[in-house]
C-alpha cells in the first residue's frame, strides 16, 4: 500500500522559514519525479516546486522561485521544500506528491501526472 505523508507545518511569521518534509512508503519513488502542492482557502489547488527523479532539474512556481527550495534524498526516500521569507499569500495546505514520470518537464503542474498524494500539512503565514 502506498503511503505519502508529508510534515513540518506551522504557524509562522512573515518573514520567516519553514521545512516541509515527506515520506514515501509502499512505493520506490527514487525513480520518480515528486512535488509540492498547495491550496489556500477558496482557491484551486496549484504548483509550488517539482524535482526530477535524480534531483538534477527543479522547477518553481514565479511567485516561490528565489525563496523556496526543493530537495530530495533517495536514499532516505524523502523529500523537502525549504521555504523562506514567508508571505502570508504563502499561506495554504501544502501537498507532497510522487509523479508516475522520472522527469517534471514544462508540463509539471497537471495533476493527471500524480498518482500518489499525501494528506496534507498546514503553513499559516501570520503578517
Amino acid at each position: 500500500q502506498v503511503r505519502v505523508v508529508e510534515s513540518g507545518g506551522d504557524l509562522v511569521q512573515a518573514g520567516g522559514s519553514l521545512r516541509l518534509s515527506c515520506t514515501a512508503s509502499g512505493v520506490t519513488s527514487v525513480g520518480y519525479a515528486m512535488a509540492w502542492f498547495r491550496q489556500a482557502p477558496g482557491k484551486e489547488r496549484e504548483g509550488v516546486s517539482c524535482i526530477s527523479r535524480g534531483g538534477d532539474f527543479t522547477y518553481y512556481q514565479d511567485s516561490v522561485r528565489g525563496r523556496f527550495t526543493i530537495s530530495r534524498d533517495n536514499a532516505k526516500n524523502t523529500l523537502a521544500l525549504q521555504m523562506s521569507s514567508l508571505k502570508p499569500e504563502d499561506t495554504a495546505m501544502y501537498y507532497c506528491a510522487a509523479s508516475a514520470y522520472g522527469d517534471c518537464t514544462a508540463v509539471w503542474r497537471r495533476e493527471v501526472r500524480y498518482p500518489y498524494w499525501g494528506q496534507g500539512t498546514q503553513v499559516t503565514v501570520s503578517s
